[in-house]
């Protein structure tokens, strides 16, 4: 289990940036489980839904991103919970394009590949490794999504999202796994002891000319429409806040009920 706890160039939890969170929010004053929902919920809601440059950022990167997809969200989740003292691994694979259809489209949707790397951590609790893919989408984006779509909307791929209940998705941290992608899965690739020989072994998304029309120009186009999507919700967000419907876990944020 040792391997599950070292620091690595991509899970750089001993940087100032990352130590210091752990300190303000005191996460190692809570018990294990809580532990584990506290840091989920912060890369959940207060990194929010967005395209960094590149897949394999160093995990202060992505926090200092304040946004991140679900390969960049798993970096950081990693790193945050082994800063815990909590083991995790990296669990990989591809999701069909479809997946992230109405976030890019037109020309930039048939530029991207077919089967987009994907990957998410898995945490060691309880004598188990339980899945944490559910990281991926805050709830502010998922809250918009919804606002978007006929009420009647279950089963859904498309927009960043693929689950059989769009209305209670299995997002919420619980102790058992959790998922909001994973219907986008088309090829899976076992698991890592970290994102770095999973990169080291699988690659990134892209490549020359691609990469960069992705870092300069895609992406900005995904980010404003992710965040149009997000801003719908905020009405709604705002009165849920102010009713029962939202409770707070320990050193964490806002979750659904």
């Amino acid at each position: 289990m040792e391997v599950h706890l070292k620091s690595t160039r991509l899970l750089d939890f001993e940087s100032q940036a990352i130590r210091s969170l752990v300190q303000a929010r005191s996460w190692m004053r809570i018990p294990e489980q809580e532990r584990i929902g506290a840091v989920y919920d912060f890369v959940r809601d207060c990194i929010a839904l967005g395209y960094n440059e590149s897949d394999d950022l160093p995990a202060s990167r992505v926090l200092a991103d304040g946004y991140g997809q679900c390969n960049t969200k798993a970096t950081l989740l990693m790193a945050l919970l082994r800063a815990c003292g909590i083991p995790c691994r990296l669990h990989g694979a591809t999701i069909h394009k479809r997946l992230q259809k109405g976030v890019v489209s037109g020309l930039f949707y048939r530029l991207a590949p077919t089967d987009i790397v994907h990957s998410w951590a898995e945490v060691f609790h309880q004598g188990q490794w339980i899945a944490l893919e559910g990281v991926i989408l805050d709830l502010d984006y998922l809250s918009g999504l919804r606002a978007m779509l006929p009420p009647a909307t279950r089963a859904f791929v498309g927009f960043a999202v693929g689950t059989d209940d769009l209305r209670d998705p299995p997002v919420a941290w619980n102790g058992a796994d959790t998922f909001i992608q994973i219907k986008g899965v088309n090829r899976d690739f076992g698991v890592y002891d970290d994102p770095d020989s999973f990169y080291a072994k699988r690659g990134t998304n892209l490549r020359g000319i691609r990469r960069l029309l992705f870092k300069f120009v895609v992406r900005h186009v995904m980010n404003a429409k992710v965040r149009s999507i997000r801003a719908s919700s905020s009405s709604h967000v705002t009165a849920a806040s102010a009713n029962k419907g939202v409770t707070t876990s320990p050193g964490g944020s806002p979750q659904l009920q």
